[in-house]
This record gives structure tokens, C-alpha cells and sequence, in this order.
């Protein structure tokens, strides 16, 4: 294996110790004078290492969720106890009267609430549901008035809670709204 081994242009052979097989000593091809000539190149000198700033992975943007619909503001008006909320939402206390605003303007369903309010207070009802409806894409402008309307002085002392309907009662679109006892 020895044998095929040939020295680079200007280098010799390493001599191989007494005893050792080698190849017979043979002369090294000729060099063309070319070749000699050349200088050679340095090595290129190193370049300085200089780091990166390796940026920071940045959070998976997040997934778009599906926009609820923005709940109605009830907090002009108090909200109903939780119990006496299940008592009308289970019927043992009964719903005694109902209005719906579907297709009044604003102007029509305020009066047309605070109108209703007034008689079914006067009735001594303790319980009434009033249908707003949801509007288009759940973002309706009555839905979204009616607990302001609950909150203005004319009716304000009538009511004693104000809370969103269970959903077989109209759900998002309508509203329980618990009267004070009569004096």
C-alpha cells in the first residue's frame, strides 16, 4: 500500500525503518518548473467570529376566535338574586306579563317599556319578560339600550333586578325583570 503513496510537490518520503518492506526507492516524478515557480498563497487569515443575535422565536400569532356577541350592560340596573332568578326561570314564580319591542324604533320601545313597567307595577306583578330580540348578527340596538332605559328615574324605583332571560325564554334576547312589591 506503501507503494502507491506519492509525495506532494517539494515533500519526500518519510524514511521507513531498517527491516520494513518499502518500496523500492524511486525517484520522484519530475516537477514541471511551473509548478515551482508559483508562489504560494497564505492561508487566507481566519475571520473574527462575531455572533449573530439570534432573535427571539416570537408566539404563534393566535387563532381567531369567533366573536360573541357583547352581552347587554346590566349593571345600571341591580341584578336579580340568583334564587328568585331561578324561581322565574323555573316558573314557580311566575312570569305574569310579557312585551315585545321586535320592530319599534327606539324612540317607540322606550316609551312603549316604561309605559309597560309602570301599568304592570301598578297590576302589583312582581315578574315580567321583556323580548328585545337579538338583532342582526346578535348586536341589536334595542338589546343593547334596554338596560339604560331600566336605569332612568322614571322607572328606576319600580325594579328590583334586572337579569338576561334563560334560553326558553328568548336567551340572549330577552330579559327578566323582577318588580318591587307595591306600597
Amino acid at each position: 500500500m506503501a507503494s502507491t503513496v506519492r509525495p506532494g510537490p517539494g515533500k519526500t518520503l518519510p524514511k521507513l525503518p531498517e527491516g520494513e518492506a518499502g518500496p523500492a526507492k524511486a525517484e520522484p516524478p519530475p516537477v514541471a518548473a511551473k509548478t515551482l515557480a508559483k508562489p504560494l498563497k497564505p492561508p487566507p487569515a481566519p475571520r473574527p467570529k462575531v455572533k449573530k443575535p439570534v432573535p427571539e422565536p416570537s408566539p404563534p400569532p393566535p387563532t381567531p376566535a369567533k366573536p360573541k356577541p357583547p352581552q347587554p350592560h346590566l349593571s345600571a340596573a341591580a341584578s336579580i338574586e340568583p334564587l328568585r332568578k331561578r324561581r322565574i326561570a323555573r316558573e314557580r314564580e311566575p312570569i305574569e306579563a310579557r312585551l315585545d319591542l321586535h320592530g319599534l324604533d327606539q324612540d317607540r320601545a322606550r316609551v312603549a317599556l316604561h309605559d309597560f313597567l309602570v301599568r304592570a307595577h301598578g297590576h302589583g306583578f312582581r315578574a315580567v319578560l321583556v323580548i328585545t330580540g337579538k338583532g342582526v348578527l346578535g348586536d341589536g340596538v334595542l338589546r343593547r339600550r334596554a338596560p339604560d332605559w331600566l336605569a332612568e328615574p322614571k322607572v328606576r324605583p319600580l325594579i328590583a333586578g334586572v337579569s338576561q332571560a334563560e334560553r326558553h325564554h328568548g336567551g340572549d334576547g330577552a330579559l327578566y325583570i323582577a318588580l318591587k312589591r307595591r306600597r
